[in-house]
Protein backbone atom coordinates (compact mmCIF):
# COMPACT_ATOMS: atom_id res chain seq x y z
CA UNK A 1 0.00 0.00 0.00
CA UNK A 2 2.96 2.31 1.12
CA UNK A 3 4.53 1.45 -1.97
CA UNK A 4 1.61 2.33 -4.57
CA UNK A 5 1.39 5.59 -2.47
CA UNK A 6 4.60 6.62 -3.31
CA UNK A 7 4.58 5.62 -6.92
CA UNK A 8 1.46 7.82 -7.14
CA UNK A 9 3.12 10.88 -5.68
CA UNK A 10 6.12 10.36 -7.97
CA UNK A 11 3.54 10.45 -10.90
CA UNK A 12 2.12 13.64 -9.55
CA UNK A 13 5.56 14.92 -9.27
CA UNK A 14 6.67 14.04 -12.39
CA UNK A 15 3.50 15.27 -14.26
CA UNK A 16 3.53 18.67 -12.20
CA UNK A 17 7.36 19.26 -13.26
CA UNK A 18 6.56 18.22 -17.11
CA UNK A 19 4.05 21.26 -16.76
CA UNK A 20 6.10 23.56 -15.22
CA UNK A 21 8.77 22.97 -17.67
CA UNK A 22 6.30 23.27 -20.63
CA UNK A 23 5.05 26.49 -19.56
CA UNK A 24 8.09 28.23 -17.86
CA UNK A 25 8.51 30.08 -20.76
CA UNK A 26 4.80 31.05 -21.56
CA UNK A 27 4.48 35.19 -21.46
CA UNK A 28 1.95 37.64 -22.08
CA UNK A 29 2.81 40.04 -24.63
CA UNK A 30 2.68 43.53 -23.02
CA UNK A 31 1.64 46.97 -24.36
CA UNK A 32 4.04 47.90 -27.22
CA UNK A 33 5.15 44.63 -28.15
CA UNK A 34 4.80 43.03 -31.48
CA UNK A 35 1.55 41.01 -31.32
CA UNK A 36 2.92 36.97 -32.60
CA UNK A 37 1.97 35.57 -35.35
CA UNK A 38 0.57 32.11 -36.07
CA UNK A 39 -1.04 30.00 -39.23
CA UNK A 40 -4.41 27.90 -38.09
CA UNK A 41 -7.83 26.87 -39.18
CA UNK A 42 -11.00 28.63 -38.83
CA UNK A 43 -14.47 29.08 -39.84
CA UNK A 44 -13.69 31.07 -42.54
CA UNK A 45 -10.61 29.24 -44.22
CA UNK A 46 -6.41 29.27 -43.50
CA UNK A 47 -5.37 32.62 -41.24
CA UNK A 48 -1.96 33.83 -41.65
CA UNK A 49 -2.28 36.61 -38.70
CA UNK A 50 -1.07 39.35 -39.20
CA UNK A 51 -0.28 39.38 -42.31
CA UNK A 52 -4.22 38.65 -43.53
CA UNK A 53 -5.19 41.62 -41.86
CA UNK A 54 -2.55 44.57 -43.14
CA UNK A 55 -3.63 48.35 -42.53
CA UNK A 56 -6.11 47.05 -40.16
CA UNK A 57 -6.64 46.88 -36.24
CA UNK A 58 -7.69 43.56 -34.79
CA UNK A 59 -8.96 42.58 -31.58
CA UNK A 60 -8.27 38.70 -30.91
CA UNK A 61 -10.89 37.39 -28.56
CA UNK A 62 -10.17 33.84 -27.13
CA UNK A 63 -12.43 31.53 -25.43
CA UNK A 64 -11.78 28.36 -23.70
CA UNK A 65 -14.36 25.47 -25.00
CA UNK A 66 -16.93 25.90 -27.57
CA UNK A 67 -20.71 25.46 -26.90
CA UNK A 68 -20.47 27.38 -22.95
CA UNK A 69 -23.41 29.64 -21.75
CA UNK A 70 -21.37 33.14 -21.36
CA UNK A 71 -18.80 32.88 -24.37
CA UNK A 72 -21.48 32.24 -26.21
CA UNK A 73 -23.46 35.27 -24.91
CA UNK A 74 -20.31 37.23 -26.07
CA UNK A 75 -20.24 35.82 -29.23
CA UNK A 76 -23.58 36.60 -30.08
CA UNK A 77 -23.26 40.66 -28.42
CA UNK A 78 -20.40 40.83 -30.71
CA UNK A 79 -21.91 39.84 -34.23
CA UNK A 80 -24.78 42.20 -33.36
CA UNK A 81 -22.10 45.06 -33.33
CA UNK A 82 -20.26 43.47 -36.03
CA UNK A 83 -20.80 46.62 -38.58
CA UNK A 84 -19.81 48.78 -36.28
CA UNK A 85 -16.29 47.34 -35.77
CA UNK A 86 -16.01 47.16 -39.70
CA UNK A 87 -16.54 50.90 -39.54
CA UNK A 88 -13.30 51.42 -37.32
CA UNK A 89 -11.64 49.35 -39.43
CA UNK A 90 -11.33 46.62 -37.21
CA UNK A 91 -11.43 43.23 -37.93
CA UNK A 92 -12.49 40.20 -35.16
CA UNK A 93 -10.82 37.67 -34.68
CA UNK A 94 -12.28 34.64 -32.13
CA UNK A 95 -9.73 31.71 -30.79
CA UNK A 96 -11.43 28.47 -29.17
CA UNK A 97 -9.54 25.77 -27.84
CA UNK A 98 -11.71 23.17 -29.59
CA UNK A 99 -11.46 21.70 -32.99
CA UNK A 100 -13.19 22.85 -36.11
CA UNK A 101 -15.64 20.66 -36.50
CA UNK A 102 -17.15 22.12 -33.40
CA UNK A 103 -16.52 25.34 -34.13
CA UNK A 104 -18.60 25.09 -37.39
CA UNK A 105 -21.93 23.16 -35.06
CA UNK A 106 -21.59 26.23 -32.64
CA UNK A 107 -21.64 28.75 -34.67
CA UNK A 108 -24.33 27.47 -36.78
CA UNK A 109 -26.47 27.03 -33.69
CA UNK A 110 -25.65 30.56 -32.15
CA UNK A 111 -26.66 32.31 -35.51
CA UNK A 112 -29.90 30.03 -35.26
CA UNK A 113 -30.82 31.80 -31.73
CA UNK A 114 -33.34 34.59 -30.74
CA UNK A 115 -30.98 36.13 -28.20
CA UNK A 116 -32.95 39.10 -25.79
CA UNK A 117 -36.19 39.35 -28.23
CA UNK A 118 -33.64 40.08 -31.79
CA UNK A 119 -33.74 38.38 -34.52
CA UNK A 120 -30.73 35.34 -35.23
CA UNK A 121 -27.44 37.24 -37.15
CA UNK A 122 -25.01 36.03 -39.22
CA UNK A 123 -21.66 35.69 -37.58
CA UNK A 124 -19.24 36.69 -40.76
CA UNK A 125 -15.72 37.02 -38.26
CA UNK A 126 -14.03 33.72 -38.24
CA UNK A 127 -13.35 31.60 -35.18
CA UNK A 128 -9.87 29.87 -34.94
CA UNK A 129 -9.31 26.46 -33.76
CA UNK A 130 -6.47 26.41 -31.03
CA UNK A 131 -6.22 22.92 -30.14
CA UNK A 132 -3.43 22.32 -29.40
CA UNK A 133 -2.95 25.44 -27.69
CA UNK A 134 0.09 26.97 -29.63
CA UNK A 135 -2.03 30.42 -30.15
CA UNK A 136 -3.20 30.42 -26.71
CA UNK A 137 0.76 29.68 -25.49
CA UNK A 138 2.32 32.33 -27.39
CA UNK A 139 -0.44 34.87 -25.64
CA UNK A 140 0.51 33.71 -22.64
CA UNK A 141 -3.29 32.22 -21.74
CA UNK A 142 -1.86 29.11 -20.08
CA UNK A 143 -1.72 30.07 -16.42
CA UNK A 144 -0.37 26.94 -14.83
CA UNK A 145 -1.62 27.69 -11.31
CA UNK A 146 -5.36 27.22 -12.51
CA UNK A 147 -5.47 24.68 -15.34
CA UNK A 148 -4.37 24.40 -19.07
CA UNK A 149 -7.51 25.86 -20.69
CA UNK A 150 -9.89 28.35 -18.20
CA UNK A 151 -7.93 31.17 -18.33
CA UNK A 152 -7.94 31.36 -22.18
CA UNK A 153 -10.40 34.22 -21.77
CA UNK A 154 -8.65 37.27 -23.18
CA UNK A 155 -8.96 40.03 -25.29
CA UNK A 156 -6.27 42.09 -27.27
CA UNK A 157 -6.61 45.26 -29.35
CA UNK A 158 -3.58 45.69 -31.90
CA UNK A 159 -3.03 48.28 -33.70
CA UNK A 160 -2.04 48.40 -37.77
CA UNK A 161 1.59 48.10 -36.84
CA UNK A 162 1.35 44.72 -35.39
CA UNK A 163 1.20 46.18 -31.45
CA UNK A 164 -0.37 45.44 -28.41
CA UNK A 165 -2.45 48.42 -27.37
CA UNK A 166 -4.24 46.83 -24.73
CA UNK A 167 -4.65 43.34 -22.71
CA UNK A 168 -7.67 42.56 -20.56
CA UNK A 169 -8.46 38.85 -19.08
CA UNK A 170 -11.30 38.05 -17.66
CA UNK A 171 -12.66 35.01 -15.44
CA UNK A 172 -14.65 32.10 -16.63
CA UNK A 173 -17.83 33.60 -14.51
CA UNK A 174 -17.90 36.91 -15.98
CA UNK A 175 -19.44 37.92 -19.80
CA UNK A 176 -17.36 40.85 -21.13
CA UNK A 177 -18.61 44.09 -21.74
CA UNK A 178 -18.69 44.44 -25.54
CA UNK A 179 -19.15 48.27 -25.45
CA UNK A 180 -16.56 48.29 -23.70
CA UNK A 181 -13.81 47.10 -26.13
CA UNK A 182 -15.24 49.17 -28.91
CA UNK A 183 -14.83 52.22 -26.63
CA UNK A 184 -11.23 51.10 -26.23
CA UNK A 185 -10.60 51.21 -29.93
CA UNK A 186 -12.41 54.73 -30.30
CA UNK A 187 -10.46 56.35 -27.67
CA UNK A 188 -6.71 54.83 -29.21
CA UNK A 189 -7.42 55.90 -32.32
CA UNK A 190 -8.29 59.46 -31.68
CA UNK A 191 -5.11 59.03 -29.41
CA UNK A 192 -3.24 58.53 -32.33
CA UNK A 193 -4.82 60.27 -34.63
CA UNK A 194 -5.47 64.09 -32.69
CA UNK A 195 -2.77 63.51 -30.16
CA UNK A 196 -5.63 63.50 -27.21
CA UNK A 197 -5.87 60.86 -24.26
CA UNK A 198 -9.50 60.66 -23.00
CA UNK A 199 -10.46 60.76 -19.06
CA UNK A 200 -11.88 58.95 -16.45
CA UNK A 201 -15.24 57.09 -17.83
CA UNK A 202 -15.21 58.97 -20.75
CA UNK A 203 -18.09 57.84 -23.80
CA UNK A 204 -17.50 59.03 -27.21
CA UNK A 205 -18.49 62.52 -27.93
CA UNK A 206 -16.96 63.60 -24.83
CA UNK A 207 -14.63 66.04 -24.55
CA UNK A 208 -10.82 64.76 -24.27
CA UNK A 209 -7.48 65.48 -22.73
CA UNK A 210 -4.64 67.13 -23.90
CA UNK A 211 -1.27 66.24 -22.98
CA UNK A 212 -0.12 67.58 -19.54
CA UNK A 213 1.74 70.99 -19.83
CA UNK A 214 5.29 70.18 -18.70
CA UNK A 215 5.25 73.32 -16.56
CA UNK A 216 3.01 76.40 -15.44
CA UNK A 217 4.76 78.65 -18.08
CA UNK A 218 3.53 75.81 -20.63
CA UNK A 219 0.04 76.15 -19.25
CA UNK A 220 0.37 79.84 -19.57
CA UNK A 221 1.01 79.58 -22.77
CA UNK A 222 -2.12 77.83 -23.62
CA UNK A 223 -4.53 80.00 -21.97
CA UNK A 224 -3.81 82.67 -24.22
CA UNK A 225 -4.85 80.97 -27.28
CA UNK A 226 -8.09 82.01 -26.00
CA UNK A 227 -9.15 78.99 -28.07
CA UNK A 228 -13.31 77.88 -27.13
CA UNK A 229 -12.83 74.15 -27.24
CA UNK A 230 -10.10 74.37 -24.28
CA UNK A 231 -10.94 74.49 -21.10
CA UNK A 232 -8.76 74.67 -18.09
CA UNK A 233 -9.41 72.88 -14.74
CA UNK A 234 -5.93 73.52 -13.72
CA UNK A 235 -2.65 74.27 -14.94
CA UNK A 236 -2.04 70.47 -15.39
CA UNK A 237 -5.39 69.48 -16.88
CA UNK A 238 -6.87 70.23 -19.76
CA UNK A 239 -9.63 69.39 -21.61
CA UNK A 240 -10.60 69.99 -25.28
CA UNK A 241 -14.05 69.84 -27.33
CA UNK A 242 -13.40 68.12 -30.63
CA UNK A 243 -14.87 69.39 -33.41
Amino acid sequence: MKKHIYLLFLSLLFVSFAWSQENKDIHIPLIGEVAPSFTAESTQGKINFPDDYFGKWKILFSHPSDFTAVCSTEIIELAAVQQDFEKLNTKILVISTDGLNSHLEWVKSMESIRYKGKDPVKIKFPLISDNNLEISRKYGMIHAVTSSTKDVRGVFIIDPEEKIRAVIFYPMSLGRNIDEIKRIIIALQQSDNKNVYTPANWQPGQDVLLPSPKTEQDADKMATRNDPNLTEVTWYLWFKKLK
